[in-house]
């Protein structure tokens, strides 16, 4: 019994021990963020904000060009998780209905794409974003931020289209639908919980994004959010309270997505990866 016991014990302290080490750096960084200075520097730590302030979000609101940074991560990440969906649902329908010759390379392709580390490649991205005379734009970030989550979001949707019967497809094009019809009407609407998975995965793959707009983009007018970020201690020297509140604001749109999303993206990257 003492054994059972054990058993039961061990794994659920494990969990509370990983939890709080994972979570108790998030906290730190949302409670600075609300402390005054003299809390934030004082010898001993002050674990929860006595007197609350938002002092620091109002400066690292007003910091120079925030809102147009807060304009181009949105845009950019917005448009590459649809382009990359829209691309891989059509994708994904073929290599999951359809048999054509190269299909199995073609998969091992994306597989091999989705492992490659695309940070060895910004150079190489550089040298055809300046050549192609596309430098300080949205363009370029967009379509390669797209090519980045293209493949997870493609193997991802790919089995859940493998999951759906054939049987029902099939149905529906009997019933008078066309192919088109049938996939718009009857696959489209099972694949909800891989559209949230990889939504959210694509969104936060293109969101946290740093060295590519730091090489393409040395405009000020065509940076990011993640490059901000990183320049805000040089801006504002010791000032970690607005640091904080910079990273704060920087992780909500995350933390919000990830509220409304998580429970059917777990079961979708789950259900995806266990189908097809």
């Amino acid at each position: 019994m003492n054994r059972s016991l054990f058993g039961r014990i061990w794994p659920n302290a494990i969990a509370i021990l990983l939890s709080v080490a994972f979570v108790f750096p998030v906290y730190w960084m949302f409670a600075t963020a609300f402390k005054r200075t003299t809390d934030i520097v004082a010898d001993t730590p002050v674990w929860f904000p006595t007197n609350p302030t938002l002092q620091h979000f109002e400066t690292a609101v007003s910091a120079d060009n925030f809102w147009t940074f807060v304009r181009n991560s949105f845009t950019v990440t917005i448009l590459a998780v649809v382009f990359s969906l829209i691309i891989a649902l059509a994708a994904s329908f073929a290599l999951a209905r359809m048999r054509f010759k190269g299909r199995r390379g073609f998969i091992i392709g994306f597989m091999v794409a989705q492992m490659a580390p695309w940070e060895v490649m910004v150079i190489a991205i550089y040298f055809i974003v300046r050549d192609a005379d596309m430098l300080n734009s949205l363009v370029p970030l967009t379509l390669f931020y797209m090519v980045m989550i293209l493949p997870f979001t493609l193997l991802t949707l790919r089995g859940f289209v493998a999951g759906v019967p054939k049987e029902l497809e099939e149905s529906a094009m009997v019933d008078g639908c066309t192919r088109r019809q049938a996939f718009v009407k009857v696959i489209l609407p099972l694949l909800a919980p891989g559209l949230m998975a990889t939504s959210m995965f694509g969104f936060i793959t293109a969101w946290n994004e740093f060295p590519m707009v730091l090489v393409l983009n040395k405009q000020v007018e065509y940076q990011t959010l993640p490059l901000w970020l990183s320049g805000f201690q040089t801006t504002f020297g010791n000032d970690w309270g607005a640091t904080m509140a910079a990273s704060t604001l920087f992780a909500i749109p995350i933390l919000i997505l990830f509220v409304f999303l998580q429970r059917r993206a777990v079961s979708g990257l789950t259900d995806g990866a266990v189908k097809g």
